[in-house]
């Protein structure tokens, strides 16, 4: 600002605009249209969103429904039998390859600790 006496602080600050009936229906008419987007017949008019929105109830325009939900299919849930289906012995079984091309093969059942102190040994070696 240079603070000059011919400036008005009122021609700087922004102007509503005054649009006229014919202009609404038009604007408002263009965002019925088939595949248009609300956000971009706005852009293209220099308005806000809202505003278009507005006009859409003025005008008495209803919300578009979904043209179709997706359905609401039944689900049942059933227990895993995929372990049941494993061959015998196989059920709760890892299998742990070291770096060195050792093996070691647990089952579910195995104590945290004496895996803990194996690994630790062979570590060691």
């Amino acid at each position: 600002m240079s603070g000059s006496k011919d400036e008005d602080p009122k021609a700087l600050r922004r102007k509503r605009r005054s649009w006229a009936l014919e202009e609404k229906r038009r604007i408002v008419d263009e965002s019925l249209e088939d595949g248009a987007s609300i956000a971009e017949v706005a852009r293209r008019h220099d308005l806000n969103a809202n505003q278009l929105f507005a006009w859409r109830r003025q005008f008495g325009v209803e919300p578009a429904e979904p043209k179709e939900l997706a359905p609401i299919l039944p689900v049942t849930i059933v227990p895993d039998t995929t372990a049941e289906e494993s061959g015998p012995g196989s059920n709760g079984q890892m299998e742990i390859v070291l770096a060195e091309g050792d093996r070691i093969i647990v089952w579910a059942d195995v104590e945290t600790a004496a895996l803990t102190r194996v690994l630790k040994a062979l570590a060691r070696r």
